[in-house]
Formats: structure tokens, C-alpha cells, sequence
């Protein structure tokens, strides 16, 4: 997988250079490309942004440097190209699942007030939301999705199991974790768990992941669970 980013700001993205997705990068299981949409500017002085029209706070970025920048990258329009944005779709496990199918992804990372619309209409971009809050650009956006995204990418995990095992894979929370000490500060991790039983190890896992998912989020549990 071949994964783009367009950033005013691509220093930020060193995180992604780090731990496991730092070792699929390294291994070409995922290329991450940072590209300054700032190299991609005609204006004398490096200017990527301006004034809203109709007035208003804040500045917009402007859409020749994007547009330039986005053909540049992708001239032949392989990707599937994001623009993070809180108007976008929330982004959930299964829009994850789908990203990781895709063999090119273009991540555009919006600043300041926005982007201007001329931009994202003509490139095409769909739009993808963390959430209903703002932040102050797309860049910590950008980099929760491609984190979630890439956890379904074979070999990115240690397992191809952890990834179909945690919180949200099957509408449920996940069940508590423990490893050794068997006690510690006099707490004792669960008997079935030291069993060697796995199917009652199976059993109290996803009974506890019940219990916790309608006491913690009732609103993710279904009949079926």
C-alpha cells in the first residue's frame, strides 16, 4: 500500500515513522510519502493561504497550490483520495476495513478555516470525519485514520488475529487484559485465566465484554450479542 500525504506541515507526521507502523514502513509493507502542498505555491512568497470571501474569521487555503500538488502526486488518479473534515463520514472500523483494501490512499490535510471548495471538487475528494469536534488542521485526523487503516493491512500487526480481537470487531467492547505478575499489590488476575481451559477462558471473555459494553456503551450493543 502506497499512502500520500498532503500537509502544510509534514514534520508532524513523524509518529508515523515510529513503533509498528514505523516497522511496516521500513519492511515496504506501507510507503508513507509527506509532501508540502507549500513546494507546490506560485506565489512569490510562499503563500498557501487567504482572506475568506464574504468575510469571516481566519484564513483558507488556497486551491491552486492543492490542485497542483494532488496532479503531481497522483497524475494518473490511482488513489483514493481523503479529505479530512468534520463534515466527512465518521470514521468507524468497517470505513477502516474498506480503506485497507485500497492499494493508493491521498490523505489531504486541511488548516487555518478550511480549504477552498474548488479545490475538493476538483480533485475529488470524499470527505472523512474522527469525530464532532474541531481540531486545529487535518494532520492528527489524517494520522488516527491511517493508524486505524493499517491495522487491517496484512503483516502491519504481529498477529492477523489482534486486529479482529479488540474493541469494535464485533459491536462490543474488549474484555480486560492481564499479564505477570499473577498478583500484584495484592490483586489477583481472574482464575479462569490461569485455567489452561480455553473454551471457559472464551466463555468468560465475552461475557465480560457484554457486561461492559452495555454498562459503558449501551448504544453499541446489539440483540444478537
Amino acid at each position: 500500500m502506497k499512502i500520500d500525504i498532503l500537509t502544510l506541515f509534514p514534520d508532524m507526521f513523524a509518529p508515523l515513522y515510529q513503533s509498528i507502523i514505523g516497522r511496516a514502513e521500513s519492511s515496504g509493507i506501507v510507503r508513507i510519502n509527506t509532501v508540502n502542498i507549500r513546494d507546490y505555491t506560485v506565489d512569490k512568497h510562499g503563500k498557501c493561504d487567504d482572506v475568506p470571501y464574504g468575510g469571516g474569521a481566519g484564513m483558507v487555503m488556497t486551491p491552486q497550490p492543492i490542485v497542483d500538488c494532488v496532479n503531481a502526486v497522483d497524475p494518473d488518479r490511482k488513489a483514493r483520495r481523503i479529505y479530512m473534515s468534520p463534515k466527512g463520514k465518521t470514521l468507524s472500523v468497517q470505513l477502516a476495513k474498506n480503506l485497507a483494501q485500497e492499494e493508493n490512499l491521498l490523505f489531504l490535510c486541511g488548516h487555518y478555516e478550511g480549504v477552498d471548495q474548488r479545490a475538493l471538487d476538483i480533485c475529488g475528494f470524499e470527505e472523512i470525519s474522527i469525530g464532532d469536534y474541531i481540531l486545529t488542521g487535518g494532520e492528527l485526523a489524517a494520522m488516527v485514520t491511517i493508524d486505524a487503516l493499517l491495522r487491517f493491512v496484512n503483516g502491519v500487526l504481529g498477529s492477523n488475529e489482534s486486529a479482529l480481537d479488540e474493541s469494535f470487531s464485533d459491536g462490543l467492547l474488549e474484555y480486560p487484559q492481564y499479564t505477570r505478575p499473577a498478583v500484584f499489590m495484592g490483586r489477583e488476575v481472574p482464575k479462569v485465566l490461569l485455567s489452561g481451559h480455553h473454551a471457559k477462558i472464551d466463555e468468560w471473555r465475552k461475557n465480560l465484554a457484554k457486561e461492559l459494553t452495555a454498562t459503558l456503551r449501551p448504544d453499541l450493543k446489539k440483540d444478537d450479542n
